[in-house]
């Protein structure tokens, strides 16, 4: 008889050992690793092979025409995904609570319903596994969204959801939320590792083969990364992250994965009381969040992963009230700070060391990075200074101790995320640039040194 092979995994994100170990390396969760039993052939030999309910044929036979694209009914979730919602495709939605996640997809799904009443007739099926069936018609009727072919279920159990898939054969499946849902023969509380991979591989399976896409609402952790196994982000054709700040109107959906199209699309929306709208130009609405151009303030576009994100730098200098200057930092390092007043003492002449100092962001950001050492330089002066930098201008790259702007990754997504808010000019290192990266619309001057720089945010 075969020994069994002990391994241990933990609960939380689904690392395996050999050995069992109290804090968890994946994750860095303690007494989350719990032992795991499969039984292996010792002797080596193969598996019983199977006859395939299809055989294999050439590449040039398969039917493409079943993968086709259609509108979701949203243009800006249009964009993100890639033209639109792929038959088959299992597409995850994440975001902190109450950012408008349930919102948006109960609007596709009133859409979609709307749509294929007079298509094929098939309904749509909103499945809900937080709130009741009257909450959700609550919502609905107040963004507009309720239609005779949008059905609506609150279950948590994936055989029962899947005995509805059955019966009404829709044409597309909402899941909110994929950690709520349960299977009855896997061992695990809802949420787990067990059980969000259990559902997760069922509703796929039944995706791939009805032709169903699939649109899942994720949880996130405190951190913003998704909860749960990361097995489930390899599992899914796309994953969106929906963010913003929970008080103001605009929203942002970006695509962290996505088989079907780019990443580097971004989606804006404006949050109202009936409901998340699109926006096609949400420049205005971004700028008016910005307020008008003041002294002391700088925006750049950062990289949180992969996701390119204008964060505002805003300082202030004021007079010191007597002993040791304050030099005080809000969603920014502050040892990259004071290393940026040495370098505008040291190489641009501009001595601060006697001021108090202010450094923050806008909206509660934090960045970390070096490609906002430029933009922090010139918020610095034009505070110092009094002086406005020009209008709808963006700084990126890294300063170095000699005064030099030295490249940063991925410039030419960093400035096709500033032209898509509405940005017209942007000064960026000279060293890794190329005329290739300027967006249309775009004047973008590259520089060598930060008293260039200075010269042309300020003049």
């Amino acid at each position: 008889m075969a020994k069994p092979k002990t391994s241990y995994r933990c609960s939380e994100c689904g690392w395996t050992t050999t050995k069992w170990v109290g804090q968890c390396r994946g994750c860095n969760e303690w007494s989350t690793i719990e032992e795991i039993s499969s039984s292996f052939n010792a002797s080596g030999s193969s598996s019983t092979p199977l006859v395939p309910a299809q055989d294999a044929q050439p590449i040039g036979e398969v039917n493409a025409v079943i993968a086709s694209r259609r509108s979701t009914g949203v243009s800006e979730l249009d964009r993100v995904l890639g033209g639109g919602l792929v038959p088959g495709a299992v597409i995850l939605l994440t975001g902190e609570p109450g950012i408008g996640k349930s919102t948006l997809l109960l609007e596709v799904a009133a859409m979609a319903a709307n749509a294929e009443r007079n298509l094929s007739a098939k309904p749509v099926l909103y499945i809900t596994g937080e709130e009741s069936p009257s909450q959700v018609r609550l919502r609905a009727q107040r963004i507009k969204a309720v239609d005779e072919n949008l059905l609506l279920a609150a279950e948590t159990d994936v055989q029962t959801i899947l005995g509805h898939v059955a019966k009404h054969q829709p044409t597309l499946l909402i899941i909110d939320s994929i950690q709520t849902l349960a299977h009855s023969q896997i061992e695990g509380s809802a949420g787990g590792v067990a059980q969000v991979r259990a559902a997760a591989g069922a509703l796929i399976q039944v995706a791939k083969r009805d032709n169903i896409p699939v649109l899942l609402v994720g949880h996130v952790t405190k951190d913003g990364s998704l909860a749960g196994p990361r097995v489930l982000e390899h599992l899914v054709d796309v994953v969106c992250h929906f963010e913003g700040e929970r008080h103001a109107q605009l929203r942002l959906l970006r695509a962290l994965k996505n088989r079907y199209g780019a990443t580097d699309e971004v989606g804006c929306f404006e949050m109202r009381d009936d409901g998340i709208k699109g926006l096609s130009d949400p420049s205005g609405l971004f700028l008016d969040n910005i307020g008008e151009n003041v002294s002391g303030t700088c925006v750049t576009v950062t990289l949180e992963g992969s996701r390119p994100l204008a964060t505002q730098i805003q300082a202030l200098v004021a007079t010191s009230s007597g002993g040791t200057p304050r030099r005080t930092t809000s969603g920014v390092d502050h040892s990259r700070v004071a290393m940026m007043l040495a370098v505008l003492q040291a190489r641009a002449g501009i001595d601060l060391s006697s001021l108090e100092v202010y450094v923050s962001t806008v909206g509660g950001a934090k960045t970390t990075e070096p490609a906002a050492d430029l933009a922090a330089c010139l918020a610095l002066v034009s505070a110092s200074a009094d002086r406005c930098p020009k209008e709808a201008l963006v700084a990126i790259g890294e300063v170095s101790l000699t005064g030099q702007l030295r490249s940063v990754s991925a410039l030419k997504r960093r400035l096709s995320e500033a032209a898509r808010l509405g940005f017209t000019k942007a000064i960026v290192p000279a060293q890794g640039y190329s005329k290739d990266f300027a967006p249309a619309g775009m004047k973008v001057k590259s520089v060598d040194t930060l008293r260039e720089a200075i010269r042309l945010a300020l003049e």
